[in-house]
């Protein structure tokens, strides 16, 4: 798959309300060219891909947003939206909160948010200069998964 095709499918998946297969996200992520942490910094929407994992909906009946990156070594990975409408990071949901790190997954080197507080690791990948795609992966997740596959949007 070249980076068009990938960029298309990605379209068309996002806006599926149906299950999406995490080997066609794979080959969407395959496809797709890396970030630097510099390149990610920002205010970020997030939402998910629907795959069976066991977070699916979890997120978004917590009242997750996003992810905020300030810099480097300050990484907000759970923006929610309280009941007053503000926006906050639940550092309590997410054992702490984050730092972003250049890490190897699937033999290429992209930013990777590493959790402070739990050994989880969201790497990311360009959809396009607004959208990126995330993967999150951890102990405990297996070599093949199942992971939780999601999508950013800058805010």
């Amino acid at each position: 798959m070249d980076i068009d095709e990938a960029r298309t499918r990605f379209a068309v998946l996002r806006g599926r309300n149906s299950a999406v297969s995490p080997d066609e996200l794979d080959a969407i992520w395959a496809a797709l060219p890396t970030v630097r942490v510099e390149d990610i910094l920002g205010e970020w929407r997030g939402d998910e891909f629907h795959t069976g994992h066991p977070l699916n909906g979890k997120l978004e009946k917590a009242g997750w947003y996003g992810k905020t990156f300030l810099a480097a070594d300050d990484a907000k990975p759970l923006i929610m939206r309280g009941k007053d409408g503000r926006l906050y990071s639940d550092t309590e949901l997410g054992k702490g909160e984050a730092s972003l790190w250049m890490v190897e997954f699937r033999g290429e080197s992209t930013a990777t948010m590493v959790y402070d507080g739990q050994p989880v690791f969201d790497h990311f990948k360009a959809v396009d200069d607004r959208t990126l795609m995330g993967i999150m992966n951890g102990k405990g997740f297996g070599e093949d998964g199942p992971f939780f596959y999601f999508l950013l949007e800058r805010a």
